[in-house]
């Protein structure tokens, strides 16, 4: 193009070259403000599809997580009533020698002779057994039903009068006596001392203990582990 020069007094009026010059570069501002907008649409997006995405992820890993708790809680449930099962199977499977009655995983055994205290101690231990320990209410209710006469049972306080253990050395915890028992006999000489226990006849299951003189002469239960 052709350059026109106007000189009044130095000042100079230029075309050509230059106000194109102009133009392209506003394009240029205006593309690249565009391009600036697209990138901005572009990440905004991109940030609302990944947030789509890690919310459905971690919605799928909670419900992962749900369905792996619950499968964990079914097999422990599980693992608990095979063990049941297995306990149960067990019992059953224990058998008691002839004479002798099963409850829970003892057999127990109703001498028919009657003796001392020491003396039914002897006869049990000469069966493999042991004067009976009483340790919970549901045998007491059975071994109160088990017998209809006055029996022994593996209780004393002879090493220390008043202190009453069971004849495998446990303390006394549960107990099952009579009213205004044990007393040691009140101090009737003709009682002597009381250090023995038996369990009475006519009483209700809650209350149905008495000590008694070591040398009465009663029946006794003797207790064993049942046997395969």
């Amino acid at each position: 193009m052709e350059e026109i020069y106007v000189d009044t007094k130095h000042s100079t009026i230029q075309t050509g070259p230059k106000t194109s010059e102009r133009r392209f570069h506003g394009a240029v501002l205006v593309f690249l403000g565009l391009l600036s907008v697209f990138l901005l649409a572009g990440f905004i997006s991109l940030g609302v599809y990944y947030s789509v995405v890690i919310n459905n992820l971690t919605e799928h890993l909670q419900d992962s997580n749900n369905k792996l708790s619950s499968v964990s809680e079914e097999r422990d449930m599980l693992l608990t009533n095979l063990t049941e099962i297995t306990k149960e199977m067990s019992v059953h499977k224990k058998t008691c020698p002839a004479g002798w009655r099963m409850f829970g995983c003892s057999c127990y055994f109703l001498s028919s002779e009657s003796g001392s205290w020491s003396r039914g101690r002897q006869d049990c231990r000469e069966k493999g057994a042991d004067l009976v320990v009483i340790d919970s209410t549901e045998e007491q209710t059975f071994l109160s039903t088990f017998t209809e006469v006055e029996t022994w049972i593996g209780l004393t306080d002879r090493d220390e009068e008043g202190t009453w253990k069971w004849i495998d050395g446990t303390p006394l915890t549960l107990s099952y006596w009579e009213t205004n028992e044990p007393n040691n006999g009140n101090g009737n000489p003709q009682l002597g001392e009381e250090d023995c226990v038996h369990i009475r006849t006519g009483k209700s299951t809650e209350d149905n203990w008495n000590d008694r003189s070591c040398g009465f002469l009663t029946r006794w239960i003797c207790e064993k582990n049942a046997g395969v």
